[in-house]
């Protein structure tokens, strides 16, 4: 049973994504103070990177959550629990991709 949840948490991606709360994943994305680094979409900041659209995959994030290197403080499951960053991580897949700068009427004047 063990190697099937290490599988699934392994695949990561817009499927188990999808299985979860992206709205929840934003208010708690807020809560949690990502957006004072990361900005409130996830589009980086002056103290963190750009974490959305396309973030890592999902593995990846909540690896690097809970033992992360540089100046991010570690996120552990008793200060978020997994159920709890995989509705960030939802969250994160779900925002739109900027439109290009062709596409925007205000900036084609």
């Amino acid at each position: 049973m063990k190697f099937v949840f290490l599988i699934a948490v392994l695949a990561g991606g817009a499927a188990s994504a999808s299985a979860q709360d992206a709205e929840n994943g934003k208010k708690l994305f807020a809560n949690f103070g990502c957006y004072q680094c990361h900005g409130r979409e996830g589009q980086g900041g002056a103290a963190g990177p750009k974490l959305a659209p396309k973030p890592l995959a999902q593995a990846a994030l909540m690896k690097y959550v809970r033992n992360p290197s540089g100046q991010m403080p570690p996120y552990t499951t008793k200060v978020v629990k997994d159920t709890e960053l995989a509705d960030i991580y939802a969250f994160l897949k779900s925002v739109p991709d900027s439109k290009a700068a062709k596409d925007i009427p205000l900036l084609n004047q």
